[in-house]
């Protein structure tokens, strides 16, 4: 199981924030944020039974992709005062249950599940948790995606066959079909006048952007005059929207074998005064020492 660190850390901050419930320790440290993840981590154990487990993170804002288009994620202020501190404190609580945090510079989280995925696949099937739709994109005969729903122990799990009955595109497609439609939560446009309906439309026509350029004189006038006066910010839109699966990251399997050592988890949760996780904590033999 690869885990989107920060789009559980993110949704735990954001469920208690609302309420002003930040968890404030002895220490004057916020832990909501910390504190969720691991019920979110530990309920997915609990459910999906995975034998081995990594997470990854996002390492700062700036990535290849802001070089790429200075806008991306522009409409995103900055992380709550409260928030800031868990970044790095998430990171060690998972470090003591000794699952393997992976991140690099330059890159987001996508990249290095995208890439550690194709690297497992070939011999071990990947479920990936997370509440970001855009990872839709990687599901594979061996790699399925376990959505985040509201609560917890709530999830969608898609694999290419269910992608496929909800939105009659191939999960490749997907990249297609945001290059057309844009992304707001990214802060890319697409084709400005393009939507989702129109844009699976086309690319159930098409099957890609290239096949859809490629067949502009057959489009409706409308659509040929939106594509062509947008032509460039499609083609960008499209390398925005692919998740890089090349990213210089790995991670071994024997690396990751969920084999949490009971005192140093349950001393690391003390030491953050994490109250009421210590139950969570998988007990079975052949996961815990």
């Amino acid at each position: 199981m690869l885990v989107d660190g920060m789009a559980l850390l993110f949704r735990a901050f954001y469920a208690t924030a609302v309420s002003g419930q930040f968890m404030i320790n002895s220490k004057g440290i916020p832990t909501n944020g910390i504190h969720g993840f691991v019920k979110h981590l530990f309920t997915a154990v609990s459910s999906f039974k995975p034998t081995h487990l990594a997470v990854c993170w996002d390492m700062g804002s700036k990535t290849f992709r802001t070089e790429l288009f200075a806008d991306y994620k522009g409409n995103r202020g900055e992380a709550p005062v409260e928030l800031i501190p868990q970044f790095d404190l998430v990171k060690e609580v998972v470090e003591s249950f000794d699952i393997p945090n992976i991140g690099l510079a330059g890159f987001e989280a996508d990249d290095c599940i995208g890439t550690i995925a194709k690297q497992t696949k070939d011999y071990a099937h990947v479920s990936i948790l997370t509440g970001d739709q855009d990872i839709l994109q990687l599901l594979d005969d061996n790699i399925s995606v376990i959505l985040l729903k509201k609560g917890y122990g709530n999830y969608l799990v898609h694999t290419p066959e269910t992608f496929f009955e909800e939105k009659g595109i191939t999960p490749r497609q997907m990249i297609d079909l945001k290059a057309l439609m844009g992304d707001p939560s990214d802060n890319y446009p697409g084709v400005k006048g393009i939507g989702e309906k129109t844009a699976l439309k086309l690319l159930q026509e098409y099957e890609h952007v290239e096949g859809i350029i490629s067949n502009l004189d057959r489009l409706s006038k409308s659509n040929k005059t939106k594509i062509e006066r947008d032509l460039e910010m499609l083609h960008l839109s499209r390398m925005l929207a692919e998740i890089k699966c090349d990213v210089p990251v790995s991670c071994a399997l024997e690396e990751a074998g969920l084999r949490i050592k009971r005192e140093k988890a349950e001393n690391k949760l003390m030491e953050m005064e994490l109250r009421g996780l210590q139950r969570l904590l998988p007990l079975g033999e052949a996961i815990i020492s």
